[in-house]
Parts: structure tokens; sequence; C-alpha cells
């Protein structure tokens, strides 16, 4: 909480507030980042709630969670700014009342703004190759580097991880007998993900070659290390895939969340079921991997009018 915030708000809403971020923290074992955004977004419902006389929680109405989301929706909020926060005000009330902290539930009829879900970038298989492609020749300038982005490359296109399992993943995390990695995803939950064998390549070469010449005592058990030695960050893979793709003539500039993206529609594309793709992924709601269908159709549709004499 900022200290310009904490002096906007009532002491009933900064105590509730403390104890609503012990609760995500502790109980709800939420990931930092989480946490911030849940908290961040209260907050600013606690400040719209003050300036309407509400100074404490217990006393909010679907009235003023309505009002709030509305003068959002002026300041120009995206639709989907507006959903997250509808769905973090829901939350937020029903713990209010399954904590005694408010009599009702004021959020329970709070219906959430449709947000508009734009269709993921993803690569093409031939953009995909020329990535790889212009990583692997050069690898004898890069040294450790060059091996050490070309597995990075590998292994986000082959399972499709987030950018944070990446980056959080130990060696005793490989299985590389088996080709299978071990990642811890959001809400910590394990799941287990295959990756084919230019990815087991890659990795071996990195594991075997790359890694010792970038490795110190504070390295640890870390899989990727960044330029010091230490684990590798997020914002370093993000530059990693941004300065690799920027080789490639035409390629959109996405970042790991793209190969993301483009690893699940390949996927579909090659004829994999959805709820296979949805464990991949550690998608918690089948209708999140879904929208991976919307972008293989619109890439079908794309090629019928390019192909087709009668389209």
């Amino acid at each position: 909480m900022t200290e310009q915030t904490r002096d906007q708000l009532t002491e009933p809403w900064a105590a509730v507030l403390g104890a609503y971020e012990q609760h995500l923290t502790a109980e709800r074992d939420l990931s930092v980042h989480s946490v911030r955004a849940y908290v961040t977004d209260i907050e600013n419902l606690a400040v719209h709630a003050a300036r309407l006389g509400v100074v404490d929680p217990a006393d909010l109405t679907i009235r003023v969670l309505r009002s709030w989301l509305a003068t959002l929706k002026t300041l120009g909020k995206a639709r989907t700014t507006l959903a997250r926060r509808a769905t973090s005000a829901r939350v937020f009330t029903a713990w209010l009342a399954r904590t005694g902290r408010a009599g009702a539930d004021a959020g329970a009829l709070l219906v959430n703004p449709k947000a508009h879900r734009e269709l993921p970038v993803a690569l093409s298989e031939t953009e995909v190759r020329a990535l790889l492609d212009a990583t692997v020749a050069s690898l004898v300038d890069d040294g450790p580097r060059g091996l050490r982005d070309l597995a990075i490359l590998e292994l986000l296109y082959a399972t499709g991880i987030r950018v944070g399992e990446l980056a959080n993943l130990d060696v005793d995390d490989l299985d590389r007998g088996r080709r299978v990695v071990r990642v811890l995803g959001k809400g910590r939950k394990e799941r287990s993900v295959p990756y084919g064998l230019p990815a087991s390549d890659a990795l071996e070469l990195w594991l075997e070659r790359g890694r010792p010449g970038l490795a110190v005592e504070s390295s640890g058990a870390a899989v990727f290390l960044g330029a010091r030695g230490g684990r590798i960050d997020q914002r370093a893979v993000r530059r990693v895939v941004h300065e690799r793709l920027a080789a490639v003539e035409g390629a959109p500039d996405i970042g790991p969340h793209g190969l993301r993206h483009t690893a699940a529609t390949h996927l579909l594309e090659g004829g994999a079921d959805l709820r296979s793709v949805q464990e991949i992924l550690g998608h918690a709601s089948l209708g999140t991997t879904q929208i991976y269908t919307h972008v293989s159709n619109e890439r079908l549709r794309s090629a019928y009018k390019l192909a087709h004499p009668r389209a």
C-alpha cells in the first residue's frame, strides 16, 4: 500500500485491507504479483467508497460497487480492466461476508462487464523455424549465452509454459530421460509437461556446455542463468525473445507469452484435443483454452480466402 493511498483510507478500511492482504498471502498462497493486483483493486474501491461516505467496508452495497465500476468506465478503462476489477470486488466482498466482517455479500449480484477478448498473436510454423534457425546460426559467436537462448526458445515453444514458470525451473524439475518438465503454476499447482527431442537436445547442450560457463557459487540449482550467473529473471527472458525475434524478417514482435500462444495454437492445429491443451498450459478453466480454437479458425479462414478461387 502506498503512502498516498494509506492517507486516503479510513481506519476501518486500512485495518480490513491489512487483514485481507494477509489472507491472500498466507491462506490462499497467491503470488506476490497476484496479491498486489487484488489489493490495489480494493484500495481503489476503498477510496471511491469513502468519497461516497462509506467509511467502513462492512457498509458496502451493490450500488457502491456499480458506481465504482461506472466511474472507471467514464475514465476510459478497458473492458478487460473493468472485468478484472469486478472479479476483485466479488472475491473481496465474499471474504468479508465469510469472515463475519460484513452482514451480507454485497458483490454477490455484481455482474462482470463483458470483456472483449482479442485473439492472441501467434507465429507461423515457418516463423518459428526461422527464429530457431537464426539462433542456432549465432551459436558460434554468442557462446554460452547463445546455448542458453536456444534452450529457452525451444522449451517455451515445446511446452507453452509461462515465463515465470520457466525462470523458476530447477535442474531437478527436468526429467531428462522421459523428456518431461515439472512446473509450479498459478495457485502453486504443480503439473508435468512433455517436451520433444529438439528441446531436449537444446537443453542438453546448455546444461553440459553452456551453463558451466556462466555458473557461479550463487547459481544454485537454477536451470537458466543470467549474465552474472544468478537465476535468470523474467525481464531477461522477455528480452531474449524480443531480441531473437528481431532477426526474423516479417515476424510479429511477441514476448514469451506469444510463444505460449503459438505452442497452444500449433497443438490444436496439429490435432490435439482441447482438454489435453488445457492440461499442458495449466489453465484452471477450459473456457480460457477455447480462445485458441478461434485463433486456429481465423488462420484457417485466412488460408481459405487466399487459396480458394471462389472464396
